[in-house]
């Protein structure tokens, strides 16, 4: 969610949104409450070559596990078959999983990190439970701005950074692949972060199984703190920037995404990815990237989101400017996006106190979407 500056800083920082003394901004409601309201999307999905994706149903309630402690299973091929190598080309059932945070890193963002903090560790232990062959998994957290600090010259007019008072004028510069938008998160900076290494055991800017202490790496990554200086957000560009393979976002994120695995996506953010903020891309064009990621196979990927949820009966979400704090806007571009995906996007809200239920429930999507994957020869 974009925050509002005072005339006399937005004079000077027009392409900037971020709270500083003198510059006041709202917060968000912190006293927020509510179960998730999650389901699956359904919708008609796009033609490839269109420029926008179709029309959408109403996103369905999910059933839930109604208290029930067992978690699916992912069968991973049929009894007796036997697999053409260790990578298992051609036997159906996949035995790799490439997860992805997109994270909102904006300055309204503390309450919903935390919250998908507190939700990972039940996630990744259904996950690792109930993965029967696929237990090999990488994991990477992408934030929705190319670098933290990339407005905060224009700040420096005030004599400092403001929101992000660690940065030097003139003498602090990006890290290794930090301002790459779409790269893997590292070592998260700026207000409200982690602000240390997080010192993946991979070496790489994504996690994997070798990692003693998972949980700890994640909580570390996804702080990505809330001290963005660029508007708008971008979070679908991040997620199309992180899997492209191309350029320098490529090479920062090498060795993430593996043709033999199937792709789990997670955005999260407060704000509809609006064009008419400056967002580039289109629901179609988002949609197709990711099938390009995968060489084509759309039945490879799953789609979760957590936003707003306003435009549904019952929503979570207060009504209200989201401008003003407190609420999630309405967000018809990402629900379109999610909605595209049929039966492989699950939405949840971003005001939801929780988001248990959200990722477990979310775990038979994976399931299913596991059990029907046909890895590539080869």
């Amino acid at each position: 969610m974009r925050l509002r500056l005072p005339a006399p800083c937005l004079a000077l920082t027009s392409i900037v949104a971020v709270a500083a003394p003198g510059c006041s901004t709202t917060e968000r409601d912190e006293n927020m409450t509510g179960s998730a309201s999650v389901g699956p999307t359904t919708g008609s999905t796009a033609s490839a070559g269109d420029t926008s994706a179709g029309s959408s149903d109403t996103a369905a309630s999910s059933s839930g596990s109604g208290g029930e402690t067992s978690g699916p299973k992912f069968d991973v091929g049929d009894s007796g078959e036997t697999a053409g190598g260790d990578d298992g080309g051609g036997q159906m059932g996949c035995k790799k999983v490439d997860f992805l945070f997109v994270i909102d890193n904006s300055g309204s963002m503390a309450e919903e990190q935390s919250a998908l903090i507190a939700s990972f560790p039940k996630f990744i232990e259904a996950i690792k439970s109930t993965l029967d062959m696929a237990q090999d998994y990488h994991i990477m957290v992408v934030d929705t701005d190319a670098w933290v600090y990339e407005g905060c010259e224009l700040l420096c007019q005030f004599g400092s950074c403001l929101v992000n008072p660690e940065y030097v004028c003139g003498q602090t510069q990006p890290l290794e692949c930090e301002d790459v938008l779409g790269a893997g998160v590292t070592y998260p900076r700026g207000m409200g972060a982690s602000n240390v290494d997080c010192m993946f055991s991979s070496g790489a800017r994504y996690m994997d199984t070798t990692e003693q202490d998972l949980v700890g790496k994640f909580s570390c990554a996804a702080r990505v703190g809330t001290g963005s200086t660029v508007d708008p957000e971008k979070p679908m560009e991040a997620m199309v920037a992180a899997v492209s393979g191309n350029g320098e976002v490529g090479a920062c994120n090498q060795g993430f995404l593996r043709d033999d695995a199937i792709l789990v996506v997670t955005f999260i953010t407060d704000e509809d990815d609006d064009a008419g903020d400056g967002s580039n891309g289109t629901v179609e064009g988002w949609r197709q990237a990711l099938i390009a990621a995968k060489n084509g196979d759309e039945n490879a990927i799953v789609v979760l989101g957590l936003f707003g949820d306003q435009d549904l009966p019952n929503a979570i979400c207060p009504p209200g400017d989201p401008n003003n704090g407190g609420v999630a806007e309405p967000s018809p571009r990402l629900r379109q996006f999610l909605d595209s995906w049929g039966d492989h996007g699950f939405f949840g809200s971003i005001c939801a106190s929780s988001y248990d239920e959200f990722f477990l429930d979310a775990v038979s999507i994976i399931d299913t979407t596991c059990d029907d994957f046909v890895p590539p020869q080869g």
